[in-house]
């Protein structure tokens, strides 16, 4: 239900050796989530990991499958129309409209939770090209929001370490690199929406977390009513690693300026009443080719209200390595 919101606010980075750290730093800053499924064959299916491959429905430019399981088939979701978990759409009402109200009440649930912790997993589509998989252990509370970030992987960003909470540090977030980058820098302030931490990002920093996902959720579904040639199919029964979820699949068969995407798959953690997985994919570019990645974000390992304090985002914190 999702595609891209992109906003690419640009600053000129002026400061003593700046051009050096865009260059070693901006390609590491990376703030949303993934998984790798592909279109059910016949649209009557949930996606499951049978039809995950090595590589995504865009081609051979992504890399190879997470280390995680995305989706599993069940004997109530292999049945043709699967009951929907969150209400068919009522008669003569917009397909979407059933995924609309389960948003409006989600969001006022979500706003609700103090804060959590995951593993957030993500890939995304810059430039034309599938950017690898990478992995962050973030904590998040809500009020005021603010971030912790730790990278554990691919190995070339495992050790990096990001804090942002918002009205504090003139609105910039606290970041440091290791190695090199580390000893030459330390910790370094950057505008979440300027250009070193927007590189090869879709999103800033600032848009990052459950809430802000159902927030769009809802924003791009309100947009969508207001037109047709919409199909909303329901899946019970899908997993993201062993976590039974609710599919939501939103297609767009033909290609409109006011559509965001061709295909769009929503994951709702049945125990917790809140997406952890979206995924979304472009219209193929030419007739018969599978539908293009455009961005793939997974909240695993999930945990709500832990009691985080300012500690927790502090970049005084003896657990963390800011300097």
């Amino acid at each position: 239900m999702i595609r891209r919101i992109v906003k690419t606010q640009r600053w000129l980075f002026v400061a003593a050796g700046g051009a050096l750290l865009l260059a070693m730093i901006g390609t590491q800053m990376t703030w949303a989530a993934p998984g790798l499924l592909r279109r059910p064959e016949g649209g009557t299916a949930p996606p499951d990991a049978a039809s995950a491959s090595t590589a995504p429905a865009a081609g051979a430019d992504s890399p190879a499958r997470p280390p995680y399981q995305v989706a599993d088939r069940t004997e109530a979701s292999q049945a043709a129309g699967a009951a929907p978990q969150l209400g068919p759409a009522q008669a003569n009402e917009h397909p979407l409209m059933s995924t609309l109200r389960w948003a409006y009440t989600g969001l006022g649930q979500i706003e609700k939770i103090q804060d959590y912790s995951a593993t957030l997993a993500k890939r995304e589509r810059i430039g034309g090209k599938v950017l690898d998989y990478e992995y962050m252990f973030i904590k998040v509370r809500h009020r005021p929001f603010s971030v912790y970030m730790y990278f554990l992987g691919p190995p070339d960003l495992k050790g990096r370490e990001v804090i942002f909470i918002e009205g504090q540090n003139g609105g910039n977030m606290l970041a440091h690199g290791t190695g090199m980058q580390y000893t030459m820098f330390g910790t370094v302030k950057l505008r979440p929406d300027g250009p070193v931490a927007m590189r090869n990002e879709r999103y800033p920093l600032t848009e990052l977390g459950i809430l802000n996902m159902t927030r769009r959720l809802v924003e791009v579904g309100e947009k969508d009513i207001k037109f047709g040639e919409c199909d909303v199919k329901y899946y019970d029964g899908a997993k993201i690693n062993n976590r039974v979820c609710t599919c939501i699949e939103v297609i767009h068969p033909v290609p409109r300026r006011n559509f965001l995407f061709h295909l769009a798959r929503v994951f709702v953690d049945k125990d917790y009443n809140v997406p952890i997985r979206y995924e979304s994919y472009d219209w193929p570019h030419e007739k018969g080719a599978s539908p293009e990645l455009m961005e793939e974000y997974t909240y695993l390992n999930l945990k709500l209200n832990n009691g985080f304090t300012d500690a927790d985002f502090d970049s005084r914190n003896p657990n963390y390595k800011f300097r």
